[in-house]
C-alpha cells in the first residue's frame, strides 16, 4: 500500500495512522518524484501547499484544509501536523467504516495529555472531555487515561527529579527466547562460563556510573532483563551487593528485581533477593494456557506458575507483580477468562495486561509469514475480561503505554493496589526524572526540566562487544550525565 506525497513533510504520521486502520498491509510513503508506476496506483496522494492541504485517496474520497492566517501548509509546524492527522484519521474512517480506541493518537504516552490538561487545572472529566473532542479518542479510554494521569500525579508528587534519578541494572540472559520477545537476551546455556565475567563489567560500569552520580540519590532500583533469576544464589546476592556498595540506599522508594520465569526461581534465589533488601518481584506467566505456554517457547506450565507463587509468598514478598500477554496466537475470550481466572486466585499485588505488539526482531513474525496472522487478535471484549479481573482483584490502574504495532490498537496497563504502585514503571514512561541504566543494551536516560529536554546513551547491545567495551560504555555516560 504506497501513500506519496509532494513534500516530505510527517511521513510517520501518515504511515502510522494508515497501518493503524490497515494493520495487515505493508505500508509505504513515498515522495512523488521518488513514486514509479510499477509500484502500483497510490492509495494515497498528499499535496502540500501554501494556503491548502489535501488529500485523494484511489477509491474517489478526498479532503482539503485550508491554512490559518500566519500558516504555510508548506513546511513543518504543530498546526500542519494537527491538520494532517484529523484530515487523514477522519477520511480513513469514512473509508473503513471504522474507529480506532485510541483515535488519531500515534504516541506511546497518551496519559501526558491528560496529565498536561490536569496540571493545567481542569478535572479529570474535563482532561477525558478534550481526549474525546480534540483526539477522537474513545470514551472508555479517555476516561481511563485521565484516571491513570491522576494516580500518577499523586505518586509523582513525592519524586524530585533534580535531586533524584532511578538505576536499571540489565541481566541478558534467559532460559530460552520466547515466541514475541525482541529484549536483547542469551540463552544462558550459552553463556553459563561468562556470568560472573559479565558481573565483572557490571561493577566497572556501577563504578563509573556512581561517581557521576555524588551527591544524588536513587528513588527507583530496578534489575531486569533478560530474566535475573537464571543467575544463581550467589550470584545474586554479589549482584545485590555490589549495587548496594556503590549507591546510596537512603531514599530508595522501590527495589524491584524481575524474577519472571517461574522456571529460573528457587528459595534459594527469593532468599538471596530478601536478604538483599528487594521488596518487589515479577513472577510472570504471560498465559494460564499450557498449549499457548508451549508454542510461544515457555519452558514451565501452568502449576509451575503457582508453585513458584506461592514460595515467593512463603518467602516473604508482599509486592508480587504478573505479567500476561493479550493477544497471544490463538487465545480469545475463553483463554483469556482462564487466565484471569486463575490469577485471581492467586491475588497479585500488581497485574500488567499487556497487548501482544509484533516487534520487529521476535520470532513472532517469522511465525505469523509461516501460519498467518488469523490466530492473533486482541478485542474490547478481551481487555474489557481483564480489566474487570483486575478489578474484581482490588487492583487500578496506575500506569500505561502504547507501543508500534500493537495488537488491536490497544494499550499495556498496569493495575495494582494501593501502596503497591510500581514507581519505577511510571517515572519510565512520564520521563519527570533522570535514569542511569546498566548492562548491555540498556539505555540511560538524562532529563533536564529546566531545558524541557531529553537526552540518551545506549550501551552497546551484542554482549561479547559490551564486555569488551566497558570503558566505552562508561565513557557515554560521562558525556550523557557529566555535564
Amino acid at each position: 500500500m504506497i501513500a506519496a506525497a509532494d513534500k516530505d513533510l510527517y511521513r510517520y504520521e501518515i504511515h502510522a495512522l494508515v497501518r493503524e486502520f490497515f494493520p495487515g498491509e505493508e505500508v509505504k510513503v513515498v515522495l512523488e518524484s521518488q513514486y514509479s508506476p510499477d509500484q502500483g496506483e497510490p492509495f494515497l496522494r498528499v499535496s502540500f501547499g501554501e494556503k491548502q492541504l489535501r488529500m485523494s485517496f484511489a477509491c474517489g474520497v478526498s479532503g482539503e484544509a485550508e491554512a490559518p492566517d500566519g500558516v504555510s501548509f508548506a513546511e513543518k509546524s504543530r498546526v500542519l501536523r494537527d491538520a494532517v492527522k484529523h484530515m487523514l484519521y477522519a477520511k480513513l474512517s469514512e473509508i473503513t467504516g471504522r474507529t480506532l480506541p485510541w483515535g488519531e493518537l500515534i504516541g506511546i504516552r497518551p496519559t501526558k495529555l491528560a496529565m498536561n490538561a490536569l496540571g493545567e487545572g481542569m478535572s479529570k472529566a474535563e482532561a477525558a472531555e478534550l481526549l474525546m473532542n480534540e483526539h477522537k479518542v474513545s470514551r472508555e479510554k479517555a476516561f481511563l487515561a485521565a484516571d491513570i494521569a491522576g494516580r500518577e500525579r499523586e505518586i509523582l508528587s513525592g519524586i524530585d527529579g533534580r535531586s533524584g534519578y532511578s538505576l536499571y541494572i540489565g541481566i541478558p540472559f534467559c532460559p530460552t527466547t520466547c515466541l514475541y520477545c525482541s529484549f536483547t537476551s542469551y540463552p544462558l546455556a550459552a553463556w553459563q562460563d561468562r556470568v560472573d565475567e559479565y558481573l565483572d563489567a557490571l561493577e566497572r560500569e556501577m563504578a563509573c556510573t556512581a561517581s557521576l552520580f555524588a551527591g544524588r540519590y536513587p528513588d527507583t532500583v530496578y534489575i531486569g532483563g533478560g530474566t535475573p533469576t537464571t543467575l544463581s544464589p550467589s550470584q545474586l546476592a554479589r549482584l545485590i551487593g555490589a549495587v548496594r556498595k556503590y549507591f546510596p540506599f537512603d531514599r530508595v522508594k522501590e527495589f524491584t528485581v524481575e524474577a519472571g520465569r517461574p522456571d529460573s526461581i528457587t528459595k534459594e534465589k527469593l532468599l538471596a533477593l530478601r536478604d538483599g533488601g528487594v521488596g518487589r518481584i515479577s513472577v510472570n506467566p504471560q498465559t494460564m494456557n499450557d498449549e499457548t505456554l508451549k508454542l510461544i517457547g515457555r519452558r514451565h506450565d501452568t502449576e509451575a506458575v503457582r508453585r513458584a507463587y506461592s514460595l515467593a509468598r512463603e518467602t516473604g514478598f508482599d509486592n508480587i507483580n504478573m505479567d500476561i500477554i493479550l493477544g497471544l496466537p490463538g487465545e480469545g475470550e475463553k483463554e483469556v477468562s482462564r487466565t484471569i481466572s486463575e490469577i485471581g486466585k492467586m491475588r497479585p499485588d500488581d497485574l500488567t495486561v499487556h497487548s501482544l505488539a509484533l516487534k520487529r526482531g521476535s520470532k513472532m513474525l517469522e511465525w505469523i509469514v509461516e501460519n498467518g496472522a488469523g490466530s492473533i487478535s486482541n478485542t474490547d471484549s478481551t481487555m474489557r475480561i481483564a480489566a474487570e479481573g483486575a478489578a474484581e482483584m482490588g487492583l487500578v490502574p496506575y500506569y500505561l503505554y502504547r507501543q508500534k504495532n500493537m495488537s488491536g490498537n490497544f494499550e499495556n496497563v498496569g493495575y495494582a493496589s494501593e501502596g503497591k504502585y510500581g514507581i519505577y514503571n511510571i517515572l519510565i514512561m512520564e520521563e519527570v526524572e533522570s535514569i542511569a541504566a546498566l548492562g548491555a543494551g540498556a539505555i540511560s536516560k538524562a532529563v533536564f526540566p529546566d531545558e524541557n529536554r531529553i537526552e540518551r546513551a545506549e550501551n552497546n547491545k551484542d554482549l561479547k562487544s559490551y564486555l569488551e567495551n566497558i570503558d566505552e560504555m562508561c565513557r557515554r555516560k560521562e558525556r550523557l550525565f557529566g555535564t
